[in-house]
């Protein structure tokens, strides 16, 4: 089943979908590329594949790991040699192993080239980048060999019944609202939704969550803590704002990471401006935006309304003054507290 091959698999949560048949079918390709920002998805899927390729464990003959840039080529070529043992398959995951490098390329391209069919073979990208350079006839030859799982932030609408699922695992429920809010304010992400999922079902007394239970226990997320920022500042609540502010520095936030989102933030304002003003659809403006939640979306409009367009383009020319004295000062933080102070009382 060569579904990334097909042009109709472009989309990620399509080639997850493929993927996910392709286990069921026991029609496993031999080479494989598992990278991408959801860590429980690609968790989830390596889980799949040694349940299946190694009914013994992860302790058996047929199943090998390898870890690093620095693994033996030779160990490697090895495993790929070794007939399975009382199995059909073997197992090989090759974690963190930067096939694209050109210190390994052109001998891993070799290796690979003719895989036997006794083989599955992974190679995960985890602490370093999925970077492949198209340009090179090499990477070329590698991803025509290999199928390439990209795992993704699911879409909104799959992310919502994940999460209303996993409550009702926990004898708890919540409504699609609470819970796009749940996983606006922590990112999306699934590997970070199933702890926070845990410790709301946990502190909830109710069978019902609120949108109250999820704020007592869940901490939000840099982007979700800078529409609250942003709507402090228009509304002049300098204490607020400040407050807001100390505790990203609590969290150790960078203020170059600060800056940028802040700074995103005042750009969608001033369109969410625009599109307030001439009566234009939330939904053009998230298209617009890219911006995944409507409660982000109503954020950003609502206060657009408190203000004038002139204002939102002072808000985002002082972000931008900002963010380029941050690269030469010593102290980027009282510079950020500066720029806060200033935003809410102009």
């Amino acid at each position: 089943m060569h579904y990334s091959k097909d042009k109709k698999q472009q989309d990620n949560n399509l080639s997850y979908k493929s993927f996910t048949l392709a286990l069921k079918s026991g029609n496993i390709p031999k080479l494989l590329l598992f990278h991408g920002h959801e860590r429980y998805l690609l968790e989830h899927s390596l889980g799949s594949l040694r349940a299946q390729l190694c009914p013994g464990g992860l302790d058996s003959f047929n199943y090998k790991r390898f870890s690093g840039n620095n693994i033996s080529i030779d160990d490697l070529n090895e495993a790929i040699e070794t007939l399975p043992a009382f199995a059909d398959r073997t197992l090989i995951e090759v974690h963190d192993f930067d096939i694209f490098s050109s210190a390994h390329s052109g001998v891993i391209s070799g290796i690979l080239t003719d895989l036997p069919d006794y083989i599955c073979i992974v190679f995960i990208f985890s602490t370093i980048d999925y970077k492949p350079d198209n340009r090179l006839k090499v990477t070329k030859e590698i991803l025509k060999l290999a199928d390439v799982i990209e795992f993704c932030i699911q879409e909104k609408s799959k992310l919502i019944n994940w999460i209303s699922k996993h409550f009702q695992d926990a004898g708890k429920s919540i409504s699609n609202d609470d819970a796009q809010y749940l996983a606006f304010i922590t990112g999306g992400l699934m590997t970070t939704l199933n702890g926070e999922i845990e410790k709301v079902a946990a502190y909830s007394t109710r069978e019902r969550i609120t949108r109250s239970d999820i704020d007592a226990v869940v901490t939000p997320v840099l982007d979700a803590v800078s529409y609250k920022l942003t709507d402090f500042i228009v509304n002049h609540n300098h204490k607020q704002a400040l407050h807001l502010l100390d505790e990203l520095f609590q969290m150790r936030e960078a203020p170059h990471k600060l800056i940028y989102s802040i700074s995103l933030k005042m750009k969608q304002l001033v369109a969410a401006k625009i599109f307030s003003d001439r009566n234009i659809g939330k939904s053009d403006f998230m298209k617009l935006c890219d911006i995944r939640y409507d409660v982000a979306a109503r954020s950003l409009l609502d206060t657009a309304r408190k203000t004038t367009i002139a204002k939102c383009r002072d808000y985002l020319k002082e972000c931008c003054k900002t963010a380029l004295e941050l690269n030469s000062t010593t102290q980027p933080e009282s510079r950020m507290i500066e720029l806060v102070t200033k935003l809410a009382i102009m």
